[in-house]
């Protein structure tokens, strides 16, 4: 009864917008169709565009009068759907009509799920429009976290260049615990020429390195790293992003320094 009751729950404003039909949803709208009606779980029709990236429906109905930070029962906003399903028109529109880009502390963020679902382009706006780099879900832990645990490697990468902290840690276990898990050489590469921590330990008392294969391409670069001292130009690099704050990228480019420095300082 209870599944009966679910699907009963649904309108056709709901259908209209989970299927793209525009010209249907603007005719229940113009006859005075509710288009903040919401399911048993409270999944609203702007939730059903902007997760199957119907970015037309997202603009009649935000148009309409939806409601654009209506959180369903788990949370989630039509941002972080329109994030989910990697949809930069939709996450446009939605932003555009003043969707809130930082939820609460503690639940899965846009830039969470857009890390999730490996949209480089939906991280990218996300940052310009000033997105929580450190917003902490007490599940996945931070976008970083999320990025290396899907094995996303240009998020990853977007996200330390803005000045993600490469070492916030999830139960103490760090972006490098997952790039080791994964087994992803080249994030673990990534992660350590931002800074991270290779000794650093998680809750069971283990480094990164503690989850590679023996002799596997993870194993190795980590063993090399716990061997090898970083250059001192690498060194030198960390030092100056650290003391540029949080974000510092706008001030490391007004330096009066050669374009190259500034390059590698900024990791392009």
């Amino acid at each position: 009864m209870l599944s009966k009751g679910f699907w009963a729950d649904r309108t056709p404003v709901h259908e209209a917008a989970r299927s793209g039909e525009i010209v249907q949803l603007r005719q229940l709208i113009e006859s005075g169709a509710c288009v903040n009606a919401v399911t048993y779980d409270s999944i609203t029709p702007l939730h059903e565009a902007s997760l199957r990236g119907q970015a037309q429906c997202v603009k009649l109905l935000l148009d309409a009068g939806a409601q654009v930070d209506a959180r369903n029962i788990d949370g989630s906003t039509p941002l972080c759907d329109a994030c989910a399903s990697g949809s930069i028109e939709c996450v446009k529109v939605l932003l555009s009509h003043g969707a809130k880009v930082n939820p609460p502390l503690y639940t899965a963020s846009p830039l969470h799920e857009a890390c999730m679902n490996g949209s480089s382009e939906c991280v990218q706006l996300l940052i310009d429009v000033g997105a929580n780099l450190e917003a902490h879900d007490c599940h996945f832990g931070t976008p970083l976290h999320v990025a290396c645990a899907r094995e996303h490697l240009d998020c990853a990468k977007l996200l330390l260049q803005a000045g993600a902290n490469v070492n916030a840690a999830k139960l103490h276990e760090t972006a490098l615990h997952h790039a080791a898990k994964v087994r992803n050489a080249a994030l673990v590469e990534l992660l350590v020429q931002f800074g991270g921590n290779i000794y650093a330990r998680d809750n069971r008392g283990k480094k990164p390195s503690d989850y590679s294969w023996s002799s596997s391409a993870t194993a190795r670069c980590l063993e090399y790293y716990e061997k090898t001292p970083l250059s001192l130009a690498q060194l030198c690099r960390l030092s100056v992003r650290r003391a540029a704050g949080h974000r510092g990228l706008d001030k490391i480019s007004r330096l009066q320094i050669p374009p190259r420095l500034i390059q590698y300082l900024s990791y392009n």
